[in-house]
Order: structure tokens, then C-alpha cells, then sequence
């Protein structure tokens, strides 16, 4: 993470942040990923001398230009924003060069593109709340890009830590997560919970460099959370797809859950949208818990109007 950048909000204005990066700028953000990465490789981990003394942590520029089969100057060039859509080749070998895994693969793809996606208007059909509220015995809710939670059932109102009450007007799960004192007694492994949010926003900050509101939530999580900024900062992204959630209820106690994530499709293109669903092994402690919440929850599905 270094110099300043430029975050621009939904009413056209700019402010410039220090040390946001990931955000508008597709070249600065590549640069900024392919940084943070190499200085996550052990030289020693590549067959290289990690004694003696280093003035960076990881792989020097030159290091890693020379593992990935490239020059010196034309890395150095990438990392600097100046160079602009690397081919195939080039971003294969330094993705086997950085050692990233498939999530890391697709981001850095994303950022060395030229095409800029614009943000998808995430519209909940009346056919995905009908799917939603037939599901009445599991816990699921659907998201956007942005993590703001757009549409839940009864039972996945009762395990979103109130973002599904009538009365709420935010429902945004990064700010919940970061600016919520309760979030932390809902998620008890709330630091992995933290890191995928902040993972996830990345991955959307690289995909839609233009969505101005997605820049102003990044932009106000920095301002008021020292914890976001920290993990932003490490340049982690994250493509959660399933496993495994512990969250505390406050009548059911302390639920062990699994969970699937569900792209929804729209044609022509992407709606942005998530659906997370939960479910307990058949017979469990929290399988029973679940149906009883379920009963109680009964009547209360939900599309966000604001």
C-alpha cells in the first residue's frame, strides 16, 4: 500500500485518500496487487537465499522478473502502472512465479484487462424471493457486490445479526461487520469473517473499477475502522464458495452451520447478485435448533426497499 489515490463518490466529486489502493485505477491496482503478492513469497520457498541482508520482505523486482521469465524493466513498468494489458503468457508466468491460487489467478486477470464491467443494477426478481421463501426450513439471504444484503427469507432474517429488520435502513454486511459492536458477538470467528468481507470487496473493487459507491464504502470502512484498513492492505482477494460458519443466536446459542454460495444468473449478462444458504447436518443439535427458529420465523421474508 502506498501513495494516494483518488476515490471518486456517486455525486461526481473526488477526495484523495492515502493509502487506499484497489480502488478506480485498474493499473495502479495491479501494480499494488502484484506488490503486496511479492512480498509474500519466501525467497527460500523459490530456491532463493533468503539470509544476508534484505531490504524488502519477499522477492526483489528483479527476483521475480527472472522467475517469471521477463525483463526487469517491463515488470518494474507493471508494477508502476505504465504498462498496460500484459498477455496471457506474461500473467501465467507470474502467477506461477507468485505461487497464487485460482481466486488470485481470476483477480489478476481482472485487473490486467482492458474492459471495464460496469456495475450491474442488482434487481431481486419476484421469482427470487418465491425461490427464497420455499427454502422455509433453511437460513438464506442474497447479497450484492457491494455486500449489502437485498433479499432473505424468514430464517436467514434470524441469522443476518438484524440486517433483516423492517426498520433498518443499512444492510450492508461490511459495514456491520467493521462498524457494529454486536457483529462480533454474532461471529464468533469474526477475523475470518472480517477477511472474506474485505477479500470479497477487492474482488469487486477489480471487476468495477467505476462503481462509485462501491469506492464510497471502501473509502468510509478506511476512515473508521483501522482493522479494515490493515486488512485491505495486505491485498488479500477472496472467492468464498462454501464451508463451514459458527454464529451465535441469542435464543438458539451457538449454531456450527454449512453454507453455499449461488451465483444468480440474468441474461444478458450478470446481476452481481449472491445467495447464501445454510443448512445443519440432518439429526444435529443444530439442525434442531434450526427448525425451531424456522416455526418461530414463520412469516417474515423480506426485499430491501432502500
Amino acid at each position: 500500500m502506498d501513495g494516494v489515490d483518488q476515490i471518486k463518490h456517486t455525486d461526481g466529486t473526488a477526495q484523495r485518500i492515502d493509502g487506499i489502493d484497489g480502488i478506480g485505477d485498474t493499473r495502479r491496482a495491479l501494480g499494488g496487487f502484484l506488490r503486496a503478492r511479492r512480498g509474500r513469497v519466501a525467497p527460500e520457498r523459490v530456491g532463493l537465499a533468503g539470509g544476508g541482508r534484505r531490504r524488502v520482505r519477499g522477492l526483489r523486482r528483479e527476483e521475480l522478473a527472472q522467475l517469471a521469465g521477463i525483463s526487469v524493466d517491463y515488470y518494474v513498468r507493471l508494477e508502476q502502472g505504465r504498462a498496460t494489458q500484459p498477455s496471457r503468457e506474461v500473467l501465467d508466468a507470474l502467477a506461477g512465479a507468485l505461487g497464487l491460487d485460482a481466486a488470485e489467478r481470476r483477480h489478476l486477470a481482472t485487473l490486467a484487462g482492458a474492459h471495464r464491467d460496469p456495475a450491474p443494477e442488482a434487481r431481486v426478481s419476484p421469482l427470487l424471493q418465491r425461490v427464497l421463501d420455499t427454502m422455509a426450513e433453511l437460513p438464506a439471504f442474497v447479497t450484492n457486490h457491494r455486500l449489502d444484503v437485498v433479499a432473505w427469507n424468514s430464517l436467514g432474517a434470524e441469522l443476518t445479526g438484524g440486517l433483516g429488520d423492517p426498520g433498518r435502513r443499512d444492510r450492508n454486511n461490511a459495514r456491520y461487520l467493521f462498524l457494529d459492536p454486536a457483529a462480533r458477538l454474532v461471529h464468533p470467528e469474526w477475523e475470518d469473517r472480517a477477511a472474506e468481507a474485505v477479500g470479497q470487496l477487492r474482488v469487486a473493487a477489480g471487476r468495477y473499477p467505476d462503481d462509485g459507491e462501491l469506492a464510497a464504502l471502501v473509502t468510509e470502512l478506511s476512515q473508521h475502522s483501522a482493522e479494515f484498513r490493515s486488512i485491505w492492505a495486505t491485498g488479500e482477494v477472496v472467492m468464498c464458495a462454501a464451508g463451514r460458519k459458527r454464529l451465535r443466536h441469542p435464543d438458539a446459542g451457538l449454531l456450527t452451520l454449512d453454507f453455499e454460495t449461488l451465483h444468480v444468473p440474468a441474461a444478458p449478462g450478470e446481476t452481481g447478485l449472491v445467495m447464501h444458504v445454510f443448512s445443519a447436518e440432518e439429526g444435529s443439535p443444530d439442525a434442531i435448533a434450526l427448525a425451531r427458529l424456522a416455526v418461530r420465523a414463520a412469516g417474515g421474508p423480506g426485499i430491501a426497499t432502500t
